[in-house]
């Protein structure tokens, strides 16, 4: 890897760690690393016995390689949350991978209890977010870039060449949550009226009922 690669990749750690206290509660203890099995949640998982915690509890080897794209959509996000790695539980940090095909588009979203950084691996990609005040905020970001997300405010990301990308993202909780606009309004359970979506985005029902379709779950 270039030593400038690697010093952007050192600074979206760093600017992690910064901002971490803006987001999730400072921990009181050394680690707490996640038990999810006991079944308890206090703003987080509740912490497996110290003398049961390993070094697996702190690694995770998903984001070496892209991943296997296989949607309608042309994106990846292949996540290092808490969920993957235990040993975030309270440290108020995760990471992401996101992959993108040739005119891969990561769709509108929001991220509910994260600001989120992106360091561009490969490609370039067209990014951009709206304020509540409904301005874009938008950028052509290119290998070797960043750009900034802030918490809870919808934006996108596409691929905007003909060869795959792809970036790493950074955020200030140990698991940001994603809410793809899109999907929660078309295909959530149970789902919104019909009416209510016509009546919102200003087309009939028949409309509706056709973009519920495309976006339902693919059954296995």
């Amino acid at each position: 890897m270039l030593p400038t690669n690697t010093y952007a990749i050192f600074v979206i750690f760093c600017c992690a760690f910064s901002f971490a206290f803006a987001s999730d509660p400072d921990t009181l203890q050394d680690l707490c690393v996640a038990l999810p099995s006991s079944g308890v949640k206090v703003n987080g998982f509740a912490c497996k016995a110290e003398t049961n915690v390993t070094e697996a509890d702190f690694f995770f080897a998903g984001l070496a390689k892209p991943g296997v794209i296989n949607n309608t959509l042309g994106s990846l996000v292949t996540a290092a949350n808490v969920e993957k790695i235990p040993g975030l539980n309270t440290l108020g940090v995760s990471f992401s991978r996101i992959d993108y095909k040739a005119g891969g588009l990561n769709p509108p979203h929001t991220h509910p209890r994260a600001t989120e950084i992106v360091f561009v691996l490969e490609g370039q990609l067209d990014v951009g977010f709206i304020t509540t005040a409904n301005k874009l905020i938008s950028k052509s970001i290119k290998k070797g870039e960043i750009f900034v997300f802030p918490k809870g405010l919808v934006h996108y990301q596409k691929n905007s060449g003909d060869k795959p990308a792809s970036v790493l993202s950074a955020f200030n909780s140990q698991l940001p949550g994603t809410f793809s606009v899109a999907a929660a309004l078309f295909s959530s359970t149970p789902t919104v009226p019909d009416n209510v979506l016509a009546q919102a985005f200003q087309i009939d029902t028949k409309q509706v009922d056709d973009i519920k379709a495309k976006l339902a779950p693919k059954k296995s």
